[in-house]
């Protein structure tokens, strides 16, 4: 036996290290596989209207200069509709929150245009697809814009909207210049909701945006501008870019600098080019009088400068009048306010003078006055038929005069100071209430001392005559005012006060002997106004003593008020107790009476006050000329009949058919059943009538039938007969009583008894 050691067994292991590797490539198998699926690509489906440009596996999907996704796929739209292509685009695994409703996507491809070259880099690196995220719902289909979109507002930057009538050679990407030099450019362009404006989206950039003021102004630049005149030529142009692709220009005028900065939310007008831009305000006014105006050739001017022109005209329908559009300087916007005034200004050759003698060389135009600032702004006016008298902060005095008339009066009549011209009429117009005209009246600066309170003026035009049995006066002012009227005016006081009114004013008069006279004015009531009128004469045992200057309605509309002047006398007549009353025309089969009317009017007669009452100015005439008998000497006596018959003031009282005495009144007897006749016997025959004397009413025809003596017809007298009267007559002693008493009642008879007619008393007569 040998002393080898036994051998030891020991069981076969299962295990190989040849199942290494199937192991390692199983894992790396699987990691390959979890990484392929969680960095595969989304695929989204994009309908472009066509393939051109696309290629499958080599246009890329671009964001911002980096790629994140390829097209897979390229397909026809194989819907009814077939709008165009499919292309698949396998997207990046990180784009996925992106992949929603708004997010868009367009091609990018070479572009070259009037605005620029776009998409240049396409040249080397071949077109692409461009996305610009958005909000939404998730999707995986979309349909490709035409075009790239506008820059987003919300890019940094001041983002504008402008309004145009048209959008001329605008375009996308037009550049927008200030100074000549490209700050912004043209975002986009769409039609304004009222269809009649296009809108146009700017964008300014960043470092240039304080340069857009709330006063900017933009203008179209594109072409060439070239405004030629006898003067030269003068061509005007933004840059050679806007010559070929158009742009847009702005500036700030100069009183404008320190405007504020612009909302964006408040759109701006884009003029049509730099001159509308420079005279940019638009202004419609009414025109009722349009000869000799032209669209863009009428200026408006202001003293003498031009502040804009007319750009368009239109007549109305109705060939009335005319509507036009007027573009006025910037830098009367201030005063483009309630109260600015247009008026067409046109050579005019009239009595008063030549006036728009400018207008024969440089053609009608349109003239204006503005407004007293800090009026509400406007900007729809209406022309005046005449230039508007001088504004009331020009240096002179500035007058009103109130006529009945105007008269031969038109603007530009003279007014007149010893003859000498001192001003003119500026205006003329119905006072409020149509009753009078309203002058209104320039005084010169260097006469306007010439007027003061107690100034007067009076109408100057024409010619004054004045003729009598001594002769016919001739008087005219001057030939102007002969041919065209005028105003002239005296100071009889020149150390007179001065009004401090800012428009003082006037009566203006209708001749020099009505304003200069001097005396009080009242006011006289009357029933009616028949027969009187301004100018009516008030008397006073026939010499004038005033004069009537004007009429007016009461307030209840009842009666007339007369304005009066009373130029004698007026001490004793202007008090209390005083009566006036109108007299007229009598005429009757027995009376005649102030028939001198007929010629020469009615007129106002005056009883002054007997007493010294107080002052008064207010009064009503009477009815009827008082009662004079009043005031008469004679034997007062009261006759008591049943009736009054044909009896009336003024029927004679006779005795013997020999006229004695009158009637001077009558009235109801206390108890109202006998009428109370009021007699004046003249002083000479008051001895007649004794307390026995008989009265009878000697009005009419007696007449006495009988079968055996005839007919016998008895009258008083033929005034008797026809107006009326009384008689009476007295017995014979001892029935005549004693002397009759003032006051003393009597009884009326309606006839005489034939005993009375035999009475012969003998009386002597004082």
């Amino acid at each position: 036996m040998t002393d080898l050691p036994l051998a030891k067994t020991r069981p076969a292991s299962n295990w190989s290290a040849i199942w290494v590797l199937p192991l390692l490539a199983l894992a790396i198998g699987g990691w390959l596989g979890w990484r392929a699926y969680s960095q595969a690509g989304i695929e989204i489906q994009v309908l472009f209207a066509n393939g051109s440009g696309i290629q499958v596996g080599k246009t890329e999907v671009i964001f911002k200069g980096i790629a994140i996704g390829k097209v897979t796929e390229l397909t026809l739209d194989r819907s009814g509709e077939r709008r165009g292509v499919i292309a698949t685009l396998e997207m990046d695994k990180e784009t996925e929150p992106h992949l929603l409703s708004g997010t868009r996507f367009w091609l990018v491809k070479p572009s070259v245009t009037l605005a620029g070259i776009t998409g240049l880099e396409t040249l080397v690196s071949g077109n692409y697809i461009a996305v610009s995220p958005g909000e939404g719902e998730p999707t995986r289909k979309y349909t490709a814009l035409p075009e790239a979109p506008p820059l987003a507002d919300d890019v940094p930057g001041l983002h504008l909207t402008l309004k145009a009538e048209r959008l001329g050679s605008l375009s996308r990407d037009s550049p927008v210049f200030y100074k000549q030099i490209q700050v912004g450019r043209v975002k986009s362009y769409v039609l304004g909701e009222d269809q009649s404006t296009v809108e146009i989206k700017l964008f300014i950039e960043p470092q240039y945006a304080s340069l857009v003021r709330k006063h900017t102004r933009f203008w179209n630049a594109s072409g060439v501008s070239i405004d030629a005149g006898l003067s030269g030529v003068k061509v005007r142009t933004e840059s050679l870019a806007s010559i070929v692709a158009g742009g847009i220009a702005f500036a700030t005028p100069e009183h404008r600098k320190d405007s504020p900065a612009t909302d964006p939310s408040i759109s701006f007008r884009l003029y049509e080019d730099y001159d509308a831009a420079q005279a940019g305000i638009r202004v419609s006014l009414k025109l009722h009088d349009f000869e000799g105006l032209e669209p863009g050739r009428t200026p408006v001017m202001y003293k003498g400068i031009q502040v804009g022109h007319m750009k368009t005209f239109k007549v109305d329908a109705d060939l009335g009048g005319a509507q036009v559009e007027l573009m006025l300087d910037p830098r009367t916007e201030d005063y483009l306010v309630e109260g600015t005034d247009f008026w067409v200004v046109r050579p005019s050759i009239s009595l008063a003078g030549i006036t728009g003698l400018e207008a024969l060389v440089k053609g009608n135009y349109i003239a204006i006055r503005p407004g007293e600032s800090g009026n509400p702004p406007r900007r729809e006016f209406e022309a005046r038929a005449k230039a508007p008298p001088l504004d009331l902060g020009a240096p002179g005095l500035h007058l009103v005069l109130f006529s009945d008339a105007l008269g031969s009066m038109e603007v530009g009549s003279p007014i007149l100071y010893r003859q000498v011209k001192v001003g003119s009429v500026q205006s003329f117009q119905l006072s409020r209430d149509d009753s009078q005209v309203v002058l209104g009246v320039h005084i010169e600066p260097e006469y306007s001392h010439l007027v003061n309170t107690s100034s007067r003026f009076w109408n100057a035009s024409g010619i004054t005559l004045k003729g009598g049995l001594s002769g016919v006066e001739v008087k005219s002012e001057s030939l102007q005012t002969l041919l065209a009227g005028g105003i002239a005016f005296e100071t009889p006081q020149p150390q007179a006060a001065r009004s401090d009114r800012r428009v003082q004013r006037f009566t203006l008069y209708a001749n020099r002997e009505s304003a200069l006279q001097s005396g009080q004015q009242i006011s006289i009531r009357v029933s009616n106004g028949d027969g009187l009128q301004p100018g009516t004469a008030i008397r006073y045992k026939g010499l004038e003593v005033g004069t009537v200057e004007s009429m007016s309605l009461t307030d209840d509309l009842q009666g007339v008020v007369l304005g009066a002047r009373i130029t004698q006398a007026a001490e004793r007549i202007v008090r209390e107790g005083t009566q006036f009353w109108v007299v007229k025309p009598e005429l009757s089969l027995t009376r005649a009476a102030n028939l001198g009317t007929l010629v020469s009017g009615q007129y106002l007669e005056v009883q002054p006050s007997a007493q010294k009452g107080a002052r008064r100015t207010e009064f009503t005439a009477l009815a009827s000329p008082p009662n004079q008998a009043v005031r008469e000497e004679g034997l007062r006596l009261v006759l008591s009949a049943p009736r009054r018959g044909s009896i009336k003031p003024g029927v004679i009282v006779s005795y013997r058919e020999v006229p004695v005495g009158k009637v001077v009144d009558f009235e109801l007897g206390p108890t109202s059943d006998r009428v109370l006749i009021h007699v004046l016997i003249e002083p000479r025959y008051a001895p007649l009538v004794r307390s026995g004397s008989r009265f009878w009413n000697a009005s009419g025809i007696g007449v006495d039938a009988g079968l055996f003596k005839g007919v016998k017809v008895r009258t008083e007298s033929l005034e008797a007969l026809l107006e009326g009267g009384i008689a009476f007559a007295t017995p014979n002693n001892p029935e005549m009583g004693g002397p009759a008493q003032p006051g003393q009642t009597f009884a009326l008879f309606d006839e005489p008894q034939d005993v009375w007619m035999q009475w012969a008393p003998k009386i002597v007569l004082e």
